[in-house]
C-alpha cells in the first residue's frame, strides 16, 4: 500500500510527509526515527507470516520467501542508522554476519529451499515430551473403543507405555508442581460434575500450541503461544463450560477449522489424539502424572507471560486462565479415576472425525469426477432471449 498524508509518529505540529507504510497496520511514517517507534509492529507481522508457513499454514511458497525477505529488510533497516526505512535486497540482519559467511551457492540453495516451501526441514524434529517413554506412536492403536470399560483403557495404557524398539526418547516432562492445594480450599461448595470436561478442551489447545510453536521454549514466542492457547481453549480464554467431552473438543476444533488459527502440524484430529495420550499418562501406576505436568506447564507459562504483558486487559485474561488451570490441577490430583473415560472419549471423537473426513473426501472425489475438475461447470443457459 502506498503511503499518503503526513507521518503518524512525528511530534505534533512537526509532521513530515509520509514516505513509507507499516506493513502490519498500514500506519504512515517518514523516517527511521518514526519507523523504529513502530518497528516491533512490522517485526511481529513478518515473524507471524514466517512462523505460519513453517508451522503449516496454507500459502504459496512465494509468500514465505517474500515474508523472509521483508523480515530481513526490516531488521536491516533497524541496524542502519542512516537509513530512512526498509530497503530491498538486503541480507538478514541480527545474525552476527552468518549470512555473509555463506558462499553464494549456499545462499542460493537456502533461497531455493524457501521458494519451494520446504523451510520447515531446517527445524530439528520436535517430539512431544509425553512421548518420552515411546508410548506416543502406539497409544491410540492400543486403546479400546469408547464404549470399553475403564479397566480396559488402563490395560491398554500399560501396554502402550512399553518402549518402542528404535524410538527416539523425547524431552523430559515438565515438573509436576511440588505443592498442589486441596480442591476443597479452592471451592466454597460442591464442585460441578462438568469440571472434568474442561480438561480435554485445555489439553487439545496445549498440544496444538506446543506443536505449532515447536515446544514453545523460545521466549520470543511466549506471547504468541499463550494467545493461541487461550484462543483455542474456550475453557481458559473465555471461561466456557462444556457438557461433554465431545462438546469440549468440538469447541476447540471449530477455532482451527474456522481459520482463526493455523491448523499446525497436528491438525484437528492430531490434537484430539494427543489429548488422549496425555490423559492416559504412563499407565495405571501414575496415570495422572502427564496431565498434572501439562497443567503445571500451562500455569508456569501463563505466569511468565503475565509478567511481560503490558495491557491491563491481557494481564487480567492471563490471570483468569492461570487460576482456572490451578483449579484443574487440584481437581485432577484428586480425580485420577476420571481420566481414563475422558481419554476414551477423546479417542472416540478422534475416530469419528477421521471417518467423517474420509466420507467428505470420498464425496469430493465423486463430485470432481462428475464435474470433470475441482469446480462445477458453468450452468447452461436454458432460455435465451432473442434480440428484437
Amino acid at each position: 500500500m502506498e503511503p499518503g498524508g503526513p507521518c503518524g509518529f512525528c511530534p505534533a505540529g512537526e509532521a513530515q510527509p509520509a514516505r513509507y507504510t507499516c506493513p502490519r497496520c498500514n500506519a504512515p511514517y517518514c523516517s527511521l526515527r518514526c519507523y523504529r517507534a513502530h518497528g516491533a509492529c512490522a517485526e511481529g507481522f513478518y515473524r507471524d507470516q514466517v512462523l505460519g508457513e513453517l508451522r503449516g499454514r496454507s500459502a504459496s511458497p512465494s509468500r514465505l520467501a517474500g515474508a523472509l525477505r521483508r523480515l530481513r529488510e526490516q531488521r536491516e533497516a533497524e541496524d542502519e542508522p542512516g537509513a530512512a526505512g526498509p530497503r530491498p535486497g538486503l541480507a538478514p540482519g541480527g545474525l552476527s554476519g552468518l549470512w555473509e559467511r555463506l558462499a553464494p551457492a549456499e545462499q542460493a540453495a537456502f533461497e531455493r529451499l524457501l521458494s519451494r516451501g520446504e523451510a520447515g526441514r531446517l527445524l530439528p524434529p520436535w517430539r512431544p515430551w509425553w512421548w518420552s517413554r515411546g508410548a506416543g506412536p502406539r497409544l491410540l492403536e492400543e486403546l479400546e473403543p469408547a464404549t470399553a470399560a475403564p479397566e480396559a483403557g488402563r490395560d491398554a495404557a500399560a501396554a502402550a507405555a512399553e518402549p518402542i524398539p528404535g524410538s527416539v526418547p523425547g524431552p523430559p516432562p515438565p515438573a509436576v508442581p511440588a505443592r498442589i492445594p486441596a480442591l476443597a480450599s479452592l471451592s466454597r461448595g460442591p464442585v460441578s460434575p462438568l469440571v472434568r470436561f474442561q480438561l480435554p478442551n485445555v489439553l487439545f489447545a496445549y498440544a496444538h500450541a506446543l506443536a505449532l510453536y515447536h515446544g514453545g521454549d523460545d521466549a520470543l514466542l511466549l506471547s504468541d503461544l499463550c494467545a493461541t492457547l487461550l484462543d483455542v481453549s474456550g475453557a481458559l480464554g473465555a471461561q466456557q463450560v462444556f457438557a461433554s467431552t465431545e462438546e469440549a473438543l468440538q469447541a476447540a476444533a471449530h477455532v482451527l477449522e474456522a481459520g482463526e488459527h493455523p491448523p499446525g502440524p497436528l491438525g484437528t484430529r492430531g490434537a484430539m489424539q494427543e489429548a488422549a495420550r496425555i490423559l492416559l499418562g504412563e499407565g495405571p501406576a501414575n496415570q495422572k502424572g502427564y496431565t498434572l505436568a501439562a497443567l503445571g506447564h500451562v500455569v508456569q507459562t501463563l505466569g511468565r507471560a503475565r509478567k511481560l504483558a503490558v495491557a491491563r486487559e491481557d494481564r487480567e485474561r492471563l490471570y483468569r486462565a492461570r487460576k482456572k488451570c490451578q483449579f484443574l490441577l487440584a481437581w485432577t490430583n484428586e480425580n485420577e479415576a476420571a481420566l481414563t473415560p475422558l481419554a476414551l472419549d477423546c479417542t472416540g471423537a478422534y475416530r469419528a472425525h477421521a471417518v467423517a473426513a474420509e466420507e467428505v473426501a470420498a464425496l469430493t472425489g465423486e463430485l470432481e469426477r462428475l464435474w470433470g475438475g475441482p469446480v462445477p461447470p458453468a450452468p447452461k443457459t436454458l432460455i435465451e432471449e432473442l434480440p428484437g
